[in-house]
């Protein structure tokens, strides 16, 4: 019983994100993803052009 007072008492002390902070860092995550994703694909079409000119296969 005492074990499950605790758990109680600290789950009162968390201090939770309002639902604002909630949506912006969840943008912010769904934008980074994207720009990262954009970037990568970017860097993909290079080298995978840069493979094609030097060696004159590969697609």
């Amino acid at each position: 019983m005492q074990f499950l007072k605790d758990v109680r008492a600290e789950g009162g002390k968390i201090t939770w994100p309002t639902r604002r902070v909630t949506v912006i860092t969840s943008i912010a995550v769904l934008a980074m993803a994207a720009l990262t994703s954009i970037f990568f694909f970017v860097v993909d079409q290079l080298i995978g052009l840069g493979v094609r000119e030097i060696l004159g296969f590969g697609g």
